[in-house]
């Protein structure tokens, strides 16, 4: 029989992934635990494989455009979704504690965000596939640009068509919205999409949204 623990975690992050649980600020302090060996005991990188493989076997079912795929464009998140904010995380208690605002920009300046292994692979496998893969983050510009450049390419992000941060055009806006915006761009730039991943719902809702959405787990924030 599974723990009365264990049993609630389940639950809540079933509510979290299925986005009925929305609006939380942080981590039910009883989740601690079961939130930390779902990240680091396996059961995490086996769903993002799994996921992966989704994506992958919908990749595989793309027929080529009139113009060969040339302006076949995925669009792809960038924190916990390319590059890996876990062992920040790992200190806030894995989300338990409220969001740090300074503390994450001097964590992120740091530019050590490891990739996430399975996104990686499917990253390359759409830039060599002929793919345009566009980066769109909410990480400030000004402030995170070149760090976070720096990460990603350290990392092995390489042949993306564009990294796109957060200017102060977009301050005050939510996540949903900003993102939606640049897609809209990028569609009016003459681009298809035909595909979208990201970790947080706001990534994948609103206008524009491409052809498929694919939701990677992420029990540890919400960003609206």
């Amino acid at each position: 029989m599974i723990p009365e623990g264990a049993s609630y975690f389940l639950s809540w992050r079933l509510a979290v992934e299925a986005n009925n649980a929305r609006g939380w600020r942080t981590v039910p302090s009883q989740c601690l635990s079961y939130v930390e060996a779902y990240m680091l005991g396996g059961q995490y990188d086996r769903d993002l494989d799994l996921i992966v493989d989704q994506i992958l076997s919908y990749i595989n079912e793309i027929v080529p455009s009139s113009d060969d795929g040339a302006m076949d464009a995925w669009i792809l998140d960038v924190d916990d979704t390319c590059i890996s904010n876990l062992v920040y995380y790992r200190g806030k208690r894995f989300g338990c504690d409220p969001f740090d605002p300074a503390g994450f920009k001097a964590w992120a300046l740091k530019g050590g965000c490891p990739a996430i292994p399975a996104v990686l692979g499917l990253f390359k496998y759409l830039v060599r596939n002929g793919f345009k893969v566009f980066l769109i983050t909410g990480r400030d510009q000004e402030t995170l640009g070149q760090a976070t450049t720096d990460n990603l390419r350290n990392q092995g992000f390489i042949g993306y068509e564009r990294l796109i941060f957060k200017t102060a055009g977009f301050r005050g806006q939510s996540a949903s919205a900003y993102k939606s915006e640049i897609r809209r761009r990028v569609e009016k730039e003459g681009y298809r999409i035909v595909g979208n991943v990201g970790d947080q719902w706001s990534d994948l809702q609103g206008e524009c949204l491409g052809r498929r959405a694919f939701k990677l787990p992420n029990p540890m924030y919400f960003v609206p």
